[in-house]
């Protein structure tokens, strides 16, 4: 077994992801101790799926996150950089697009989806700021962003509390149940080093998103930061 490391190298990210892939969903219950399934609704609400609308589910995994897009009648594509993941998906849900991709080169067109997501895998990608460009130009005008991602706790007096349980607490969990324990160590780690909730809004502003907010979710151990793209000028 092998981990990646904060390098974040593409193939190494894809690799632990394929080793993980299985038991994938039962540890983010784990981990989360169930609140997941709360920030997941948080961020099925602000997507605001409807049907017609065509929706690029970036980092989608085994496409947990993709199902409330697909039964919201929503065209929703679901892709990942990990083969490993989306076979998952694919026997779960053949009813949903499964693609893989690089979210720093998507096989996408210009102008392309209504909405683009995703949960927990910016933090994955070396050259995030690159991910979030490319996410821009995939984004048809008036089009929105929607980022699910672990963040700082608000709460000063805790942070040294959560530091101690993502990084002597979640290894363990992950040995019991993970078919690969050392890639969360690796988890705890990225998400230590992630950019705060005020930095990560900053980039999303140098990516070209405007009215940027976010929303802090159980003290802000998540945060879902949405954007827009904006409408095209209207010509006279």
């Amino acid at each position: 077994m092998n981990r990646a490391d904060l390098n974040k190298k593409t193939s190494d990210i894809a690799s632990m992801f394929d080793q993980v892939a299985e038991r994938y969903d039962l540890m983010n219950g784990l981990m989360s101790g169930g609140q997941h399934l709360r920030w997941r609704r948080h961020t099925v609400k602000a997507v605001e799926a409807s049907a017609g609308q065509r929706i690029l589910d970036i980092a989608a995994g085994t496409g947990t996150s993709s199902v409330p897009f697909a039964d919201a009648g929503a065209d929703v594509v679901a892709a990942d950089l990990s083969e490993g993941m989306l076979a998952v998906g694919r026997r779960r849900r053949p009813d949903i697009t499964f693609v893989q991709a690089d979210v720093t080169n998507l096989p996408f067109e210009d102008n392309e989806f209504d909405a683009v997501t995703m949960s927990y895998g910016l933090r994955n990608v070396a050259d995030y700021p690159k991910a979030l460009r490319e996410l821009y130009r995939v984004t048809k005008p008036g089009g929105r962003i929607v980022v699910l991602e672990f963040s700082t706790p608000t709460i000063k007096a805790f942070r040294p509390l959560y530091k101690n349980y993502i990084l002597k607490a979640i290894p363990p969990v992950a040995r019991a149940a993970s078919s690969n324990p050392e890639s969360y160590e690796y988890l705890a780690e990225s998400i230590m080093t992630w950019p705060s909730q005020d930095q990560l809004a900053q980039s999303f502003s140098e990516a070209g998103w405007q009215d940027i907010q976010y929303r802090n979710l159980t003290g802000g151990i998540v945060a879902i930061h949405r954007g827009f793209k904006p409408s095209a000028l209207s010509n006279y």
